[in-house]
Parts: C-alpha cells; structure tokens; sequence
C-alpha cells in the first residue's frame, strides 16, 4: 500500500460548548474513492474544513504528502492540490465556462487576459473528465448538473492531489449521477484521492473503494466498502441507543379510525419518488430512514412548504388544493421542522408570542389573537408540557434545546390540527424532555389525532408508531406493522431485504384544478 496523500491524526475541533470532532483519525491515499459516512451532527463537514484550513484545529495533527501542514483557508489548501466541490455550485453564472474554469488563475498575453489561450486551457481540462461542452458558452445556460461538472474541472486545474466532494449528486437524476461517476472514475486512475460524502448508500457502494464512519464526532472505523456490508454500515452510522424512553409504552394494537389523509402518487422531481401514504385519525405513523432517504421532503409535501408536481392529497376522502402551508394550516395539518433554530422558534420573541404564530397566521394578521386568549392558552400549554420557566414573558432564545422545542409543539397543538406532522422532535434534548414530548404524543393520538412522526433514532419510532414506512434514497420501499423491530427496520434500510410487493404508484401530473 502506498503512503496515504492525507493522513489526519487525533483531530480535535470545538466550538463554545461544543466537541465537534474528538480525537479523529482519517486516510486518504492516491487513486480511491474514499466515502465519508456519518448522520446529521457526526462532524462529516467539520472534518473536511477541518483538513482546509476553515477551522482550527484544538488537537491533533494533519499530514499532506507526509508532511505536517496547517491551512490558513480553502485557498491555502487548494494552492497544496487539495480541491473541494461543494453541495451548492459557488461559480459565477453569468460568466462563460472557461472564465469560471480559470477566474483567478487566467492565462496572460502582453499583460492582457489571453482570452484564446483560456479557452483552448479550458477545452483541454473539460476534455480530461469527458465533457463536451462550448468554453465560450455562459455557465448560467447549462443545467446543474453541467456546472457541477464544471467546478469539479475549475477544482483539477491546478493539478489537485486531492478532490473533496461533499453531496455531488443532491440535486442529480440517475444519468447525471452515472455521469459524474465516470468522471470520479477517470480522474480515481489517474491518481487522484477522492472524498466522497453521500448520503446514498446504493451510490457508496457503486463507488466508493473504502470508507469512513463518524458518529457524534468520534471515530466509529474504516473499513474497505467490499468488506462492510450495508447492515453493519447502517448500524454503525445509527448507532444502538437501546433503553432510551422505556417508560413510553409501545403503542401496537391501538385501533385507527377512518382515513384521515391520503397521499396518491405524491412526488416532485429531483426531491421524493412517487408515493402513496394513508394516515387515519388516532394513529401515529413512522417516518424511518436515514438522512438525506426523503423522509423531510415528505413531510414538507404533505404540509404544501414544497409544491409537487404530481399526485394529489386527499383529506376525509376530499381532494385539497393545497397551495401552500396556509391551506394545510386550514384542513387541519400542523408541521414541525426538523430545524428549530431557522424554520421553528422566534429566538428573540417571548415564549407567548412564539406560541400563537400559527394561530394568528390562521387567523390572519387583520384579526390579532386577544390578549387574555394568548395568555390562557401559554397557562394551558406552559403546564401540559411542563415549559420551563413557565413564564409568557421569558424570550425563546434563553430557553434550553428541549423546551424550545416544547414551545414549537405548543405553538401547533394551540391550532388544534387534526394532523400532527413530527420532524425530528426529539433531536438535540435530553432523556428527560424526550419522554415528554412522546408521551404527547402517544396521549394525542390516543386522543384521535393522526400523527406523522420522523425520527433517526429507529428504537423510538418502532416504539411509538403503529405503522413504521420505509424510505431509502428518497423512495418508499417499504410499510411494516406495529410489531416490527428495529431489526426489521434496519435491513430494509439498508436494502439487505426484498422489499414487499406493493401497487404500482401511478404518477400522474398536478391538476393545475386540484393542486397538492
């Protein structure tokens, strides 16, 4: 085996209260495709700006080429061969692909931009990855996944030893995924290193040559990909937090009432396959797969925050023209975002005005909820979810994580919705709040209303849903009982199962009469 291009050792990043990486080992040798894998939160972007130079380092020691380096920035590491191309194309689409190729490294004649020598460099690097393209055209007129291209030829411009590729293929249908693979392949023999972070694991394994498991900052192991089968992967990335929330009974058995909304061939290009859900009153649905399967674009479907372009929903049999969150907020269906920080709370609003957003937003801003309705309903809900401090006055942003997130559930249990879409609920608090908040839930539904609810951690959805879906790679693959284990679970997500025959989802395009 060759000597690593990059070997990073006891890599040790912080932030104010916060160990973002502990004590992390990684190597990345010449010719692999090396896969970073880890959930949400396991230090995947922190290790890569760790290694160029966008974060300092608390402890630990980076190697390039076998010897000690430390990046001031991406510039400095880029200068050193070591190239990142980002989710989101940070090139200029105004100017022409030879210019975004070479903007800041042009080729000079008489001391003039030599503008026949940048296109002829421009053409000789798009033809070393395959991509017959016109230098001369404006960036801005080809599709996504032509830029994408485009800045991964900008990134081996400069000779990059290594290329650093952080989810390349998000916004990319199957032939422009099989595209840039032929291109990581390409520059994979020419001796290239290549970091790919994905959260596909059917891509992982087509190819990457070995991988990297991060969980919560920490090294879980490296391991060649032909070697780790998916279940161990999907293990090791999740992790088996068993014992949490034990007081919360398995809700199996409970007794649904009639449909309460239904999903037909719902989808929308590039985000969520087709797919069909049925969601009756009193049941609680789980939502389980990994980061990045789909299971937050179907929620935001469901509650109209991204608009599908085909399918319809149905609510008590109805079909809703579901235009946006306004009208779902109107058929009865309440939305909590996994992120609380940017589509949740109002950090510098009081615990009262946090909790009537969405009824005043029902209501519209001509008729402001009163004030004595406001503070009775901030007694009620401050006491049903033991919000602390239980005081109207107290600003949102001084509150911990788990009562931030209490008062976002307030806030959408005040509109009394008749479905509670749950996403990521429970992430970032602590046991205690945790068991609140399901138990909530589980007295909710118990109650009559149909709750959606989307988890990674898989013990507390098999736990508290009567019926687990599937997702993996944005699809549905599969729906299980009340009785499934997280076992079940598992090898469905990790595609180590045959998935259940169901219907064909038919996909039809949105009647422009009956949006959803």
């Amino acid at each position: 085996m060759t000597e690593p291009v990059v070997d990073m050792r006891g890599i040790s990043v912080e932030f104010p209260g916060v160990k973002a990486l502990q004590e992390v080992d990684f190597r990345l040798f010449p010719g692999e495709v090396h896969a970073l894998m880890g959930e949400n939160g396991a230090g995947k972007s922190t290790l890569i700006k760790a290694l160029t130079g966008v974060h300092p380092l608390a402890a630990g020691e980076i190697r390039h080429a076998g010897e000690p380096v430390s990046f001031a920035g991406p510039a400095q590491a880029q200068a050193a061969g070591i190239s990142t191309v980002y989710q989101e194309v940070n090139l200029c689409a105004n100017l022409t692909v030879a210019e975004n190729i070479l903007l800041g490294r042009e080729p000079r004649k008489f001391g003039r931009i030599d503008g026949k020598g940048m296109r002829r460099r421009s053409a000789e690097l798009l033809a070393r990855i395959g991509l017959r393209i016109d230098p001369g055209s404006v960036l801005g007129s080809h599709p996504i996944a032509v830029q994408q291209l485009v800045a991964i030829a900008r990134a081996v411009a400069v000779d990059a030893q290594v290329l650093v590729l952080d989810e390349p293929t998000s916004s990319l249908d199957v032939d422009e995924v099989a595209e840039l693979f032929r291109i990581i392949r390409v520059l994979r023999d020419e001796g290239v290193a290549v970091l790919f972070v994905t959260h596909f694991l059917e891509q992982v394994y087509e190819i990457s040559d070995r991988m990297t498991v991060l969980r919560n900052g920490r090294l879980v192991g490296e391991r060649m990909t032909a070697s780790f089968s998916r279940i161990d992967l999907v293990s090791a990335m999740l992790g088996r937090e068993m014992g949490v929330l034990e007081e919360i009974e398995h809700r199996s058995g409970n007794t649904p009432g009639e449909p309460l909304l239904v999903a037909q061939g719902l989808g929308r290009k590039g985000s969520v396959a087709p797919f069909d859900l049925e969601v009756r009153a009193g049941e609680v649905v789980g939502l389980a797969g990994l980061l990045g399967s789909g299971r937050t674009e179907v929620a935001r479907l469901l509650f109209g925050a991204d608009k599908a372009d085909s399918g319809r929903v149905l609510v008590d049999g109805t079909p809703l023209r579901l235009t946006g969150p306004r009208a779902a907020i109107g058929a009865g269906i309440a939305f909590s975002s996994e992120d609380r920080k940017a589509e949740g709370v109002v950090a510098d609003l009081t615990i009262r005005d946090n909790l009537v957003l969405a009824l005043q937003a029902a209501r519209g801003w001509a008729r402001p909820v009163p004030r004595r309705q406001a503070d009775e309903l901030v007694a009620k809900y401050v006491e049903m979810l033991d919000i602390r401090p239980a005081d109207a006055d107290a600003v949102v942003g001084t509150l911990s994580g788990g009562n931030q997130q209490k008062v976002l559930l307030a806030r959408w249990l005040v509109t009394e919705p008749r479905l509670l879409i749950l996403d990521e609920p429970t992430r970032g608090i602590d046991v205690g709040a945790k068991a609140q908040i399901q138990k909530v839930v589980a007295d909710l539904a118990a109650d009559g209303m149909a709750v959606v609810f989307i988890s990674a951690e898989l013990e507390e959805v098999v736990r508290i849903a009567d019926r687990v879906v599937v997702m993996r790679d944005r699809k549905m693959v599969a729906e299980l009982g009340g009785d499934a284990g997280v076992d079940d679970v598992m090898e469905l997500i990790a595609g180590t199962v045959d998935e259940p025959a169901e219907a064909e989802v038919v996909v039809t395009p949105i009647d422009k009469a009956v949006a959803s």
